[in-house]
Parts: C-alpha cells; sequence; structure tokens
C-alpha cells in the first residue's frame, strides 16, 4: 500500500528507485554514468539533499547547479528526467509530500536549464 514521504528510508527508497530507473533510460541513462564516477557518495548527497527539500531535516549543504553546468543538456533531456521522477513517485508514494516531490523537481528542472541556456547564450562560463 502506498504512503506519502515521511521519512529518510522513504528518501532512500524514492532516490534508489529514481536512479535506477535513470541508469535504463535510453536518453538521459548514458549522461548520468558518464558523470557519476562513484554512485554511492552521489545518491548519499540525494538522500540529504531531498531530506532537506521534503522533511526540513537540513543535512544538506551545497550548490547542486555548478555540477551540472557544463553538461550537454537539453529541453528533451530535462523533459526525459522529469517523466522519470513524477513516474518514479508516482509508483511508490501518494500524498503531499509526493506531490511536493513532483512540484520541487519541475521547478528545479526549469531553473536548471534556465540557467544552463543563459550560460550558454552569455558564454558565462567563467561566473560559476
Amino acid at each position: 500500500m502506498k504512503h506519502d514521504i515521511e521519512t529518510r528510508e522513504d528518501i532512500q527508497q524514492l532516490v534508489d528507485t529514481f536512479y535506477k530507473n535513470i541508469q535504463k533510460d535510453g536518453l538521459i541513462g548514458v549522461i548520468f554514468i558518464g558523470a557519476i564516477k562513484d554512485w554511492s557518495p552521489h545518491l548519499e548527497k540525494m538522500y540529504r539533499f531531498w531530506e532537506t527539500i521534503l522533511l526540513q531535516q537540513y543535512t544538506y549543504k551545497g550548490s547542486p547547479f555548478p555540477l551540472h553546468a557544463s553538461m550537454p543538456l537539453e529541453q528533451h533531456h530535462f523533459n526525459r528526467w522529469m517523466e522519470i521522477w513524477e513516474q518514479t513517485i508516482d509508483d511508490l508514494f501518494v500524498g503531499d509530500k509526493a506531490i511536493e516531490a513532483k512540484d520541487r523537481g519541475k521547478k528545479m528542472a526549469t531553473m536548471f536549464l534556465s540557467k544552463i541556456e543563459y550560460l550558454r547564450d552569455h558564454d558565462a562560463q567563467s561566473i560559476l
């Protein structure tokens, strides 16, 4: 029976399942596999990131955007990321936090794409 995202264990289940789905994806899997050399630290960082955002347990410190700034990402990559993110959430959870997770993911994808496009259009990599 599905429930809402309530605990660190729920966050871990969400993140682990999401990245397993990502790795199998024909469009964006290769990008993630090429960028992430050691999955354990990355997953741990993602647990802390989403725990901070969704559960207000302030365990994440950092700035996620700079690591993505020079990646070859376009709108269709973010669209696929969102499809996988939302499907993973829908497969595992139901409730207000699940809805919030989808909304936060969408806002993050929109912001990341906007910044990446700005940097490309203005040759502004030096501001990172």
